[in-house]
């Protein structure tokens, strides 16, 4: 299979948000592979089902199609839309960081590449069904569900996930409903101190006007117009050296026009900033110094960050069922607890802290969750981690049938990557060089495999192609990528409509519509 001109994986933009160091980036060379990436004789093309169509996804695609010249992959997707985070989760005023979907579309143009969108493995189909048709499965179908925090009145209105949130305002079907509070107060409390809370934050913050010309929804822009919040707190359990936001998500919101961040107490920050590695040092200053004392414009929105707080319970007024202020738990670090390791524990203090507000948005992770009939596989879902168990590989393992007194064995032909391997870290970048890993332990294991094919007489499978009919039998509307293309095209017209890259539409019967004329 030929991909054409070598071709960026990830922009610059994804590697900049990492929360670690960065990873080491694997690299597709340049030099034609060698003959023992050659098809085998005699043994038919390997057929591979990749279920999830975000980033992990495709960048195992690509590297197991570079590696695996023959190898048809099959690529499964609940929506009748690919991509993933990177169309939904991805802030709409960070357009750059979309842009490895160019990436994903070279993978798509193969002739050894079928699109199967809206089709959701495990209701529409079951892994029972597929398993005997394909040499290799990747599940790569990422964190769905949101973590919660196990607070009381957390259910109350007012109180919605960050990934809700921004499912809503980026499209996702599940929560095209949503109709978050926006205009009943003036302060939201943001929970939690990562990237997505910043994210969060900024587009309450931010002009409607400037969101207007992204690709954000409609109805969100036009509730955030309307939306009475001038002020957002986020707030954390640990403090700043712990907290998993990064330079360029602060710098953003400190240099919003007119949105003035209340300076941190001298108590939270370390005493010597100069001492700091180069990236900590970078971010307590910028947390130290602030927004100008004297604006261009006249600051009308504020934000703060605040520390050592851990939600204890969310309040509501005469039991009205709509939420009123939320109670903390003061923190203090644990004794002999180094404060500026990223690490460092904290224990209660004992004293409480009340922060009124109307809207609340819990932003502490996502989480995988298992698709029905893994078990049948004999594949055992970690609810705990929120993973399915695999070595540093990718292999999937089941932790109780190891051979002899080995602890745990590979479940024959099923791997993982992204999210649901490794659990909700990293960004793009990282979860591109997670999913090379397990690319190049399905090539290994296909190869392997291929090898002794003509000893073990095994019988070839057929992928698609042999379930196509199950498929029609059941009246299923699959999504080929050609018909993606088509949705596409109408959503990027209706945005040219509207001044704007792309219009997305918001539900499932809207793009099928596309396809109906």
């Amino acid at each position: 299979m030929s991909l054409g001109r070598p071709i960026p994986f990830v922009c610059r933009s994804c590697s900049r948000l990492s929360t670690s160091q960065p990873p080491k980036v694997f690299r597709v060379s340049k030099r034609p592979y060698s003959n023992n990436n050659a098809p085998v004789a005699g043994r038919p093309p390997p057929r591979v089902a990749i279920i999830g169509s975000g980033p992990a996804g495709f960048y195992a695609a690509y590297r197991l199609m570079k590696k695996s010249k023959d190898a048809v992959v099959d690529m499964y997707e609940k929506l009748p839309a690919p991509y993933g985070l990177v169309r939904y989760g991805v802030a709409p005023d960070h357009p750059e960081v979309k842009n490895c979907q160019d990436t994903f579309d070279e993978v798509a143009s193969s002739p050894n590449f079928n699109f199967l969108g809206n089709i959701n493995v495990g209701h529409d189909l079951s892994l029972n069904t597929l398993r005997p048709h394909y040499d290799a499965i990747l599940f790569a179908y990422g964190a769905s569900e949101d973590k919660n925090l196990g607070v009381p009145g957390e259910d109350l209105e007012g109180v919605y996930s960050a990934r809700a949130f921004v499912g809503w305002y980026n499209g996702l079907p599940e929560y095209a409903h949503l109709k978050p509070m926006l205009d009943t107060g003036d302060t939201a409390v943001i929970i939690g101190h990562g990237n997505v809370a910043l994210d969060v934050a900024r587009i309450l913050l931010t002009d409607v006007e400037h969101l207007r010309k992204t690709d954000i929804t409609d109805y969100a822009a036009e509730a955030l117009s309307k939306s009475k919040i001038r002020n957002v707190q986020i707030v954390g359990r640990r403090g700043p050296m712990q907290a998993a936001f990064t330079i360029k998500e602060v710098r953003e919101l400190m240099t919003l026009p007119s949105v003035f961040f209340s300076q941190l107490h001298r108590r939270y920050l370390p005493e010597k900033i100069e001492d700091l590695p180069r990236r900590e040092k970078r971010l307590m200053r910028l947390l130290a110094e602030g927004t100008s004392s004297s604006p261009s414009v006249p600051y009308t929105k504020s934000w703060a960050l605040r520390f050592l707080l851990s939600p204890a319970s969310f309040e509501s007024e005469s039991d009205s069922g709509f939420l009123s202020s939320i109670a903390f738990s003061a923190n203090r670090y644990a004794p002999t607890v180094d404060y500026l390791d990223k690490s460092a524990r904290v224990v209660s203090a004992g004293d409480t802290v009340e922060i009124p507000t109307s809207t609340a948005f819990r932003s502490v992770g996502y989480k995988s969750t298992p698709i029905p009939g893994l078990s049948k596989l004999g594949v055992l879902f970690d609810k705990k981690q929120g993973i399915i168990p695999n070595d540093a590989s990718g292999r999937i393992i089941n932790p109780f049938r190891g051979p002899g007194s080995l602890p745990a064995a590979h479940v024959s032909g099923l791997y993982a990557a992204g999210w649901v391997k490794t659990g909700p870290t990293g960004v793009i970048a990282t979860t591109m060089n997670d999913a090379f890993a397990t690319a190049d332990a399905m090539h290994i294991d296909l190869e392997q495999s291929a090898r002794s094919w003509n000893n073990t007489k095994q019988e070839a499978r057929f992928g698609w192609e042999a379930l196509k009919r199950e498929s029609e039998a059941k009246g299923l509307r699959v999504v080929s990528w050609e018909d993606w293309k088509e949705i596409d095209w109408a959503e990027r017209e209706r945005g040219k409509a509207a001044g704007k890259e792309r219009k997305k539409f918001a539900s499932v019967k809207e793009m099928l519509a596309v396809l109906d004329g």
